[in-house]
């Protein structure tokens, strides 16, 4: 592919991404200059639990094993997340992907409810989202578990075309440039999984396929704020380094098939949207959604370090320190630096939207490469 063509790629990726959410952009002061950080996509989704082995189980049948395990006592947690309890960490990696899209799972002594059981658009939603060669499977197996009575709420498949226009037939014969997509919201996790259709983007979503679900590692996160992103999020690009889409947030809705079947859109309600991804790896890109005619209550006070659920994700950077200087010039707190359980550098701070990160600097890089560009090829799938 040439550097022209892998230019078109990109830009047909972005405004797709866009298309799929905007119609007007909003007046705002959006800062669009990223921080030189060298920040990562978001290498782990971090979820409290109660139980780690019914956990681990959980997230074994989408490919995840085990690479690492610490414990941390009372008084280590509290010095290196502020939070007084007896901790066990677990972190997960899908097959050999380890520049992104890794799972933490932090078992609390002292473990808070979180967000719990809520409708899609409850603000403290957080989602972690996969890939899938079989999403139709997946839809079943969740589906019977909810006739268990199991909390799982499954949104009905949509599928979107995505490098096409929707005015061009493909052909009977040919597979349309398409992604198909659901979320599965539960009581202490949501996942969104996506399928692909006759096109792939190599490293950007690897198929596990030796999985029982015939899933991949998390390719990008979405969060749920009750505020107006303009000022929420400023500090993902000023002092976290992350590039946005756009120039400023823009206006969503109901009209899009994709956000108003996954987040059970009411007729008539729009939400502002923001995407933002690393300069560094187009992988562990961020989606951010706020409400405009909410109808579920927040719930953002519920989203704690030592909650049940999603309730933190970590970067990586070469200089942790550079990055909470930059913070701290946003006003923004962070705890001071440390070794982490694993024994990497790093510190916890929350953001203006309350989301909650942890800034590490590996020990050994990754070995699976980054993805800093998107190459599309056709496949026949």
């Amino acid at each position: 592919m040439t550097t022209k063509q892998s230019g078109q790629v990109i830009g047909l990726f972005l405004s797709a991404c866009v298309a799929l959410f905007s119609v007007s952009v909003q007046a705002a002061d959006f800062p669009t200059t990223p921080a030189d950080t060298g920040v990562s996509g978001v290498y782990e989704v971090m979820v409290g639990t109660s139980d780690a082995e019914k956990t681990m189980a959980h997230f074994e049948l989408f490919g995840f094993r085990v690479i690492a395990e610490e414990e941390l006592s009372a008084d280590a947690a509290f010095r290196i997340y502020g939070v007084r309890s007896a901790l066990r960490s677990i972190r997960m990696q899908n097959a050999d992907t380890d520049a992104h899209g890794l799972l933490r799972i932090l078992e609390w002594e002292n473990l808070l409810p979180g967000v719990g059981y809520a409708p899609p658009d409850t603000p403290g939603q957080r989602m972690a989202v996969t890939r899938t060669a079989d999403i139709m499977r997946m839809i079943d197996l969740f589906r019977a578990e909810r006739l268990l009575r199991q909390p799982w709420l499954v949104t009905e498949p949509v599928l979107d075309s995505i490098y096409q226009e929707d005015t061009t037939s493909p052909g009977l014969y040919n597979r349309p440039q398409a992604v198909r997509e659901s979320g599965i919201w539960g009581d202490w996790f949501n996942h969104v999984i996506f399928q692909r259709y006759g096109y792939d983007l190599p490293g950007y979503g690897y198929i596990n396929e030796d999985s029982v679900l015939r899933a991949s590692e998390f390719t990008h996160h979405d969060f749920i704020l009750d505020r107006p992103l303009a000022g929420a999020i400023d500090y993902y690009v000023t002092a976290l380094g992350f590039k946005p889409e756009i120039d400023a947030p823009v206006i969503g809705g109901d009209w899009s098939l994709g956000p108003q079947t996954i987040f059970a859109m009411p007729p008539g309600h729009t939400h502002e949207y923001m995407g933002m991804v690393s300069p560094n790896n187009i992988c562990g890109k961020l989606k951010f959604f706020a409400p405009v005619d909410r109808v579920a209550a927040s719930r953002m006070e519920k989203v704690a370090i030592n909650a049940k659920g999603i309730n933190m994700h970590s970067l990586f950077v070469d200089n942790p320190s550079a990055v909470r200087r930059l913070l701290s010039e946003q006003g923004i707190e962070s705890k001071p630096i440390s070794r982490n359980e694993f024994g990497e550098t790093s510190f916890v701070f929350t953001g203006p939207d309350d989301a909650h990160w942890q800034i590490l600097k590996l020990r050994k890089k990754p070995s699976k490469p980054a993805v800093t560009e998107f190459k599309l090829i056709d496949v026949n799938h």
